[in-house]
């Protein structure tokens, strides 16, 4: 017979690891990036929304360093984040609204996918 569930000790917290929590927060400003893009590329093309993608891809591009690095420092495979970043950095030679600007999107993303699952 299984054993009965046992709550864990009140005010206790799960630990969750400095280069995990920044893969995870990458990840999910990664999303907003590609969600706020998808929006600006059906047609709405405000100016705060656009500053907001800016600074959202600038985010990114300092969140998958810091999370290579983490994750490099805590003995993982860091160096798996380091494909999506060299795409983000290509990211500035496409044009807006243009096929090469969005499939490149969505290869970073992919690339940070895998890099992601190698480096957690």
């Amino acid at each position: 017979m299984p054993a009965p569930y046992a709550a864990p000790p009140c005010g206790s917290m799960v630990a969750v690891s400095p280069h995990h929590l920044a893969l995870l927060v990458t990840a999910a400003l990664l999303f907003g990036l590609l969600l706020l893009g998808l929006s600006l590329q059906l047609g709405g093309g405000r100016s705060v929304a656009r500053e907001l993608h800016h600074a959202l891809f600038f985010a990114v591009c300092v969140g998958a360093a810091l999370s290579a690095g983490l994750s490099w420092r805590a003995g993982t495979r860091g160096w798996a984040l380091l494909p999506a970043l060299g795409l983000l950095l290509l990211m500035p030679r496409t044009r807006p609204g243009r096929g090469d600007h969005w499939r490149l999107a969505l290869a970073c993303a992919g690339a940070y996918g895998l890099g992601l699952w190698g480096a957690w």
